[in-house]
């Protein structure tokens, strides 16, 4: 009953997430380049989105450093590396550039898809093949140090 109960409500709040996605503009690419383009038109509405996303985050994180569980059961990962590494560093200039070229990250696109728009399932197909690129890259370079 309480894997259910726990499906269930990862369930929910999934749902909750994408419908805030949706109402916050964060899974239009037209907002979200507007909020990117700092020297047009910019649009400073989703750093107020951000903001909140942080908020929730940092009691998030706050609330999980008290538990050894999940509040469903099992055990509670948390990363506890804090390096800045070169794939750390290159990734996330990648997926910068990706957000910045087309107005999407994981998360929105995934609920643009879900709308059926063509440019999300571009963005989804490629993102896709990026990760499955990176993840035969790295596993061939396992055992190289990576530290900057």
């Amino acid at each position: 009953m309480k894997k259910h109960f726990g499906l269930l409500s990862q369930y929910a709040i999934g749902v909750l997430f994408g419908w805030g996605l949706i109402i916050s503009g964060m899974s239009n690419p037209q907002k979200v380049l507007g909020f990117l383009d700092i020297t047009g038109l910019w649009d400073p509405s989703l750093m107020f989105v951000m903001l909140g996303a942080v908020l929730v985050g940092l009691g998030g994180f706050y609330v999980a450093n008290t538990r050894s569980e999940a509040f469903f059961g099992g055990v509670l990962h948390i990363p506890t590396r804090r390096d800045i590494t070169k794939p750390l560093i290159i990734g996330s200039l990648i997926f910068g550039a990706g957000w910045g070229i087309a107005g999407f990250c994981p998360g929105p696109v995934l609920v643009a898809l879900g709308a059926g728009h063509l440019k999300a399932m571009v963005f989804v197909i490629a993102m896709l093949a990026g990760m499955e690129l990176c993840e035969r890259f790295f596993s061939k370079h396992k055992n190289k140090p990576t530290q900057v």
